[in-house]
């Protein structure tokens, strides 16, 4: 009798979990980003497909990058890139470490940076805390992203960590409103996930 009752509460909370989720507008948040996200992949691929047809030998050019620019600037740059704001796409990256010598090794290596950089910048938002004049302008920029983690807290940070959503920028607003940092950590696991989903369609396209 417990056991069916503790399994019958705990299908209530699931349903009432989707019911919070469903009424503030999380999924209809997800679906919209999932539909932006399509055309600038599509666009992302056939422009890789073209110029590496028409233009330039994508392999030949990353080799290039690696015989004259050591594997640490790289690797410094794109760190520098995924602590602040995400400006450099992150599939150009790992294209570069399909032409290495090791690529899963690489591209995992990629993933752990891009994984702390967000905790860089999830401390960003913590820092800013501290500067109430920097915290009002930033809070004021990043209202969306505050008032979302504010709502769906752990799975927005999900949903940073898989989705095109600047997760430079989901991080700084889970530290800017105190987010717990050891569940920041978990959920931004998915981080990893991410670059090894990425990393079979680009790999396959340069193979």
């Amino acid at each position: 009798m417990r056991s069916q009752s503790a399994q019958k509460n705990r299908k209530t909370k699931l349903q009432l979990t989707h019911q919070y989720y469903s009424y503030t507008g999380f999924y209809t948040f997800i679906w919209s980003n999932i539909k932006k996200a399509i055309l600038p992949f599509i666009l992302i691929v056939g422009g890789v497909i073209l110029l590496d047809k028409f233009v330039i030998d994508f392999n030949t050019f990353f080799e290039y990058i690696t015989k004259n620019f050591s594997a640490t600037s790289v690797y410094s740059l794109f760190f520098a890139s995924e602590s602040f704001l995400g400006l450099i796409p992150p599939e150009l990256f790992i294209a570069w470490v399909k032409t290495m010598p090791s690529p899963i090794v690489n591209l995992s290596l990629l993933a752990l940076l891009s994984y702390l950089g967000g905790v860089v910048s999830y401390f960003i938002g913590k820092a800013i805390l501290t500067i109430p004049r920097v915290k009002h302008t930033v809070e004021s920029k990043m209202e969306k992203h505050i008032i979302n983690i504010r709502k769906w807290g752990g799975f927005l940070i999900i949903v940073g960590a898989l989705l095109p959503i600047p997760f430079s920028m989901v991080s700084i607003a889970s530290g800017i409103i105190n987010f717990s940092f050891r569940r920041y950590l978990m959920f931004g696991l998915f981080r990893f996930l991410r670059f090894y989903l990425y990393a079979i369609a680009i790999f396959s396209l340069m193979a």
